[in-house]
């Protein structure tokens, strides 16, 4: 696939992330928020578009880790445009608190927190892949979020609404992105 029709997957990979960030932070209740959050996965795997999350842990080439950079550019520019759109739209959410509490947590903690989602996106992923049951894509995401783990590109969203571009912003995204990639690597390399 060439890396314009990826990087276009992965935008609107990054988008559909958006709106579950948008409906997490619309509502009050943190159970049915992940529920509901878990739509924007279901609509990656049944669209086919690129998320870096969903697509780390099936890397097998150096080519295709490369191609990871172009996922997550893509997914980032996703998530930008969600953020964007909320605010134009004078949405009534709010993600400074949350970004702020994941900027206050330690790096090694973030990277464990990260770790944990990775292994949770790709069970989300390889079980799906296997069963097309969609419990195995919900399950994982409301088990990652109730848990407070770090999803990289979801998070990209929660900081671009809180318009929090720093360098530690940006140190946090790729320690955890490099978690969730460890996560997920961890897991796709387990016995048959």
């Amino acid at each position: 696939m060439d890396k314009v029709h990826m990087f276009i997957k992965a935008v609107y990979a990054g988008f559909m992330i958006g709106i579950g960030g948008i409906v997490y932070l619309s509502v009050d209740n943190k159970v049915t928020g992940s529920l509901l959050f878990s739509f924007g996965l279901l609509t990656i795997v049944t669209q086919g578009f690129y998320l870096y999350t969903g697509k780390i842990g099936f890397v097998k080439k150096l080519r295709e880790l490369l191609d990871m950079l172009v996922v997550l550019a893509g997914n980032f520019a996703g998530t930008f445009i969600a953020a964007f759109l909320a605010e134009m739209a004078h949405l009534d959410i709010d993600s400074k608190a949350l970004a702020a509490k994941k900027l206050d947590n330690s790096i090694f903690n973030v990277f464990l927190l990260s770790v944990f989602c990775g292994v949770m996106m790709y069970l989300a992923i390889d079980n799906y892949n296997k069963s097309k049951n969609i419990v195995f894509v919900i399950a994982p995401v409301m088990i990652f979020i109730l848990s407070g783990f770090e999803h990289s590109i979801a998070n990209m969203f929660y900081f671009h609404l809180a318009g929090s571009y720093n360098l530690k912003t940006f140190v946090y995204i790729i320690v955890m992105a490099a978690g969730n990639g460890a996560g997920a690597k961890l897991f796709s390399l387990k016995p048959e």
